[in-house]
This record gives C-alpha cells, structure tokens and sequence, in this order.
C-alpha cells in the first residue's frame, strides 16, 4: 500500500510541509491610506483655534475638574457594587421555583430594562415633589416618625439609587447567564458529596460563571462610568460632566476645549477599568486554553494521517 507519492507511508512523526505564506499587498496600502488620514486629522485639529487647545491645558488639571472626576468615580463604584448586590439577589429570585418570587423579578427586569435611564432618573429627581411627606407609625394609629422629603437635600444618593436599580436590572441577566452556563450536573455532583447549595454555589458553580460574568460585568462598569453625565436629570450638578460644561465651559465661553477635557479623563479611567477587567478575566480563565497541547497536536496529526491513508 502506497501514498499518492509512490512511496510507503511513513509511520512516524509526519513530515513538515513548507508553506508559503500569501502575499496581501493591498493591505499595506489601506494601512498606509489610513496612516495619511490620521495623520492629517490630527495636524489639523492641532492647528485648529477651535479646539482652544491652551484652555484645554489650563483646565486639564483644574481643582474643580478633579472634584468632578472624584464625583463621578463615587457614582461609578457605590452604584455599581449596589447593582451587583441587587442583580445576584434578582438573579436567586428569577431562578427560584416560587412563582411570586421568579414574577416579580421579572417585572422588576421589564421596567427597568424597558425604560430610558435618563427618565428614570429624572424620576427619582421628582421623588421628593410625589412622596412629600413620609409617616412610619401603626397602621390606622400612631405615626412613630415623619419625614419630611421636601426639607432634605440628597441629590448624590438618588442619582446613586438610580444609577443602580438600573445597573441591577442588567446584572441580574449577566449573572443568570454565566449560572446557567455550568451545566447542572455541576450542582448536582457537589450536592451528592454532601455541600449544601450555598457552599456548592460557591465553591463550584460561581468560579466556572465567572468566566462569562466578567466580560460583560467590566463592559457595564465602564458603561455605567458614562452614564454617570446624565445625572443631571437628578439633578445632580457635581459631577465630571457637569462641572465641565454646565459650570466653567458656560463660564467662559469655550466649550469644545472642556468637552475635551471632559472626554480626556473619561479616556484615563476608562484605560485603568480595561486593564483590570483583563487581570480579572485572566484570572479566572486560568487552567481554561484554547491551544492545543504538544501531545493533542502529535494525537491529531497521527489521526489525519491514519484517516488518509486507505
């Protein structure tokens, strides 16, 4: 028996072929097309008065541009830890077998998947216009306390409360996603050598979903970072977006250089929340390859080899 050369089949490692790689001339040239392109978009902004580059580096750095940017990191970070607290809890719910429980998640998920995050805030901006008083007491007796929501002043803690039970709304699927993605015998195996369901939740099943809870999780904190510049329909007008356009930029006349400026620190923190997020999913990827193993390559070679021959 011979091979399509005329000669026998080898029965070792098998021989190396000598590829030529394809040549793709037209891809150097759309790069280099691209090149010349950027190229003449940044000489020209550089040399464009309208960017008002020297008032870009004035305010760069500015006392109050940091106190925005401060602001805007605590909305970020109090809203979305709130968001993933109530998406894990929305998530049991959504999962439960109890009717009522599973129900209301659901609702909770329509309403505010369904509906626009800035009139959802604006909403919350309106709480203490509907609710003007609130009364905890005995039903049909006493009241114990009394709040009167129109003499308070906490515009940070509603935009943080919207910006979350939005957040939350979204968590709950990411992480109902990355459960559900481990298959059930997982649970099952861990429940038969005697873990409870918390413990096996959390020793088994939550380290595999990790894997697809991380990606989308980091895509929504930098979302919710963005997000942050619509609380302003709170209103909250402290924030990094505010503070650049509402304050100086309507101040000075100037608003191209402060939206640039608004959009600079937006790049930073943006850059520092993706290089986290790739630690993380490093992290939790580990023992997971997508490469094949000397020994798997040798196996798949020997199997082609053995497949080819009649």
């Amino acid at each position: 028996m011979t091979n399509e050369a005329g000669s026998p089949p080898t029965s070792g490692t098998p021989q190396s072929i000598d590829a030529v790689p394809l040549r793709h001339p037209w891809r150097w040239v759309a790069a280099a097309v691209i090149i010349v392109l950027v190229g003449l978009f940044l000489w020209g902004a550089a040399t464009n008065d309208a960017y008002g580059w020297s008032t870009y580096a004035e305010y760069l750095f500015n006392e109050r541009i940091l106190l925005g940017v401060f602001n805007t990191i605590q909305l970020t970070v109090y809203s979305m830890v709130i968001g993933i607290v109530l998406g894990v809890i929305l998530t049991i719910m959504r999962l439960s077998s109890n009717p009522v429980l599973s129900s209301v998640a659901w609702v909770f998920l329509w309403i505010f998947r369904g509906t626009p995050v800035y009139v959802q805030l604006a909403f919350w901006g309106l709480m203490p216009t509907i609710y003007q008083n609130i009364q905890l007491g005995v039903p049909f007796g006493p009241s114990l306390l009394h709040f009167d929501l129109q003499d308070l002043s906490f515009p940070f803690a509603l935009a943080v409360i919207g910006l979350a039970l939005n957040e939350a709304a979204y968590m709950a699927e990411i992480v109902r996603a990355g459960i559900t993605s481990v298959p059930e015998g997982q649970l099952e195996a861990s429940t038969a050598l005697g873990m409870s369901w918390g413990r096996a939740m959390r020793r088994t099943v939550l380290p595999q979903a990790m894997r697809v809870i991380i990606p989308p999780t980091g895509n929504e904190v930098i979302s919710l970072l963005k997000t942050t510049s619509l609380v302003t329909a709170v209103p909250y007008a402290f924030d990094l977006y505010s503070i650049a356009t509402r304050e100086i930029a309507a101040r000075i006349f100037e608003p191209v250089p402060l939206l640039l400026v608004a959009a600079t620190w937006y790049l930073v923190i943006t850059s520092i929340l993706m290089v986290g997020q790739f630690y993380l999913e490093r992290y939790f990827s580990r023992g997971v390859s997508r490469q094949l193993t000397s020994k798997q390559l040798e196996a798949l070679a020997k199997a082609q080899l053995g497949s080819a021959v009649p």
